[in-house]
C-alpha cells in the first residue's frame, strides 16, 4: 500500500512537472489531453485527469476562470523547484561566451554593466547586479597625482577593481618630493587593509606626520575618509526592464507596481542582501517575497565572490511563469565568473 502511494505521488509530480514545462513554453493553461499528447507519461487520459484533480485539491495547480486547462500556483512552482536535484549546466560554448564577454571589461563599472546585460540576455528577465560591498573590500593602492603645485588628485583602488578619484585643494604649494612622501605614508597606512580599518588608520595620520606635511595630510585624509564610506547610489545596476513588458499577461494589474519597486531599488537590494551564500542559488516565488509589490514575481539570486568571501549579490526578477532550471543555471554561471574576475583584478 505504501509503495502504491509513493508511486502515485511520483506520478502526480511528473504530471505537475509536465504542466509547468508546457505552461512556461506556451503561456496557455494546460489540459489533460495536451499532457497525454505531448508527454510520455505512460498512463491513460483518465488517470492524468484524476492526478490533475488531486494536484488542484492540494493547491499545486489552479483553473483560470476562462479556461478548461490548469496553471501552476506558487506552491506548485515551489515543489517543482525544490525537486530540481541538479541545476542544468550551461554548455561549454555558453560558458566560454560568458567568460570572454566579461573578461573584456575595462574596469569595475564595465564589469557591472556587462554582467547585467549578459544576464538579461541569457534569461530574458530583468537582471540586477549589486556593486561589491565596500566594507568587504581592501585597499590595493593609493595614487597621488600632482594637478597643480597646490592641487592633487587621489586615486583609491580596491581589490575588487573599484577606482575612486577625488581632487584635493591644498591651500598651499607642495613639492614633488613631498608628494612622493605623502604617497608612501598613505600606502604604508592603508595598503591591504579592509576599508573600515583603512579609514581608522587614515584618521590618525595627521597627528603622526612631520610638521611640514601635517596641513597637506589633514586635507588629503579628510577626502580619503569620505572615499572610504559607501556610496548608496552606486549599489545596484539594473538591465533588461523591457523584458517585463513582454510578459504583461503575467502581471495582471501589477506590472506598474513591479516597475516602481525596481526603480526604487531598495526592495531589490533587500532581496539580494539575502543572497549571502555564493554556493547556493536562492529562489523566492510569488507570495514568498515580503514586499507586496513583488508578490507576482519570482526572484532568483545568489552571491558572488571567491575564497568564501561574498562581495555582493546578483540575480533576476521575472514572472512566476519562468524557466527555473535555465534561469538558475545562468545566474549561477554569471555569478561565478563575476567573482573570479573581480577577485582576480
Amino acid at each position: 500500500m505504501e509503495v502504491a502511494r509513493v508511486n502515485s505521488d511520483e506520478r502526480r509530480f511528473e504530471v505537475l512537472r509536465a504542466i509547468v514545462a508546457d505552461y512556461v513554453s506556451t503561456k496557455e493553461p494546460v489540459g489533460s489531453k495536451a499532457l497525454v499528447d505531448r508527454h510520455n507519461l505512460g498512463v491513460s487520459s483518465a488517470t492524468v485527469r484524476n492526478d490533475m484533480a488531486a494536484l488542484e485539491e492540494e493547491g499545486f495547480i489552479v483553473q483560470p476562470h476562462t479556461s478548461a486547462g490548469r496553471v501552476p500556483t506558487d506552491k506548485g512552482y515551489r515543489l517543482f523547484v525544490d525537486r530540481l536535484h541538479d541545476i542544468k549546466p550551461l554548455t561549454a560554448a555558453e560558458r566560454r561566451a560568458i567568460q570572454t564577454f566579461l573578461e573584456g571589461a575595462l574596469d569595475l563599472d564595465d564589469v557591472m554593466r556587462r554582467s547585467v546585460r549578459l544576464l538579461a540576455q541569457l534569461t530574458q528577465q530583468v537582471a540586477v547586479v549589486q556593486y561589491p560591498t565596500l566594507t568587504r573590500s581592501t585597499v590595493r593602492h593609493v595614487e597621488v597625482v600632482t594637478i597643480t603645485p597646490a592641487r592633487l588628485m587621489l586615486v583609491l583602488i580596491t581589490n575588487t577593481g573599484r577606482v575612486d578619484q577625488r581632487m584635493v585643494d591644498l591651500g598651499d604649494v607642495i613639492t614633488d618630493d613631498d608628494v612622493a612622501r605623502l604617497r608612501n605614508v598613505l600606502n604604508s597606512a592603508m595598503a591591504e587593509k579592509r576599508l573600515a580599518d583603512a579609514s581608522a588608520a587614515v584618521a590618525e595620520l595627521p597627528e603622526q606626520a612631520p610638521a611640514e606635511l601635517r596641513d597637506a595630510l589633514i586635507r588629503v585624509c579628510s577626502v580619503l575618509i569620505d572615499s572610504l564610506v559607501e556610496h548608496p547610489e552606486e549599489r545596484m545596476v539594473l538591465g533588461g526592464t523591457p523584458n517585463l513588458t513582454n510578459n504583461v499577461a503575467d502581471f495582471p494589474n501589477s506590472l506598474r507596481q513591479v516597475m516602481e519597486a525596481l526603480e526604487e531599488q531598495v526592495v531589490v537590494l533587500k532581496l539580494l542582501a539575502a543572497s549571502r551564500d555564493s554556493s547556493t542559488v536562492r529562489v523566492s516565488i510569488g507570495m514568498e517575497n515580503e514586499a507586496k509589490e513583488m508578490q507576482t514575481t519570482s526572484v532568483i539570486s545568489t552571491g558572488y565572490g571567491s575564497d568564501g568571501m561574498v562581495l555582493g549579490g546578483l540575480g533576476v526578477v521575472g514572472p512566476t511563469r519562468m524557466d527555473y532550471p535555465g534561469t538558475m543555471a545562468a545566474v549561477r554561471a554569471v555569478a561565478r565568473y563575476v567573482g573570479e574576475i573581480l577577485v582576480g583584478r
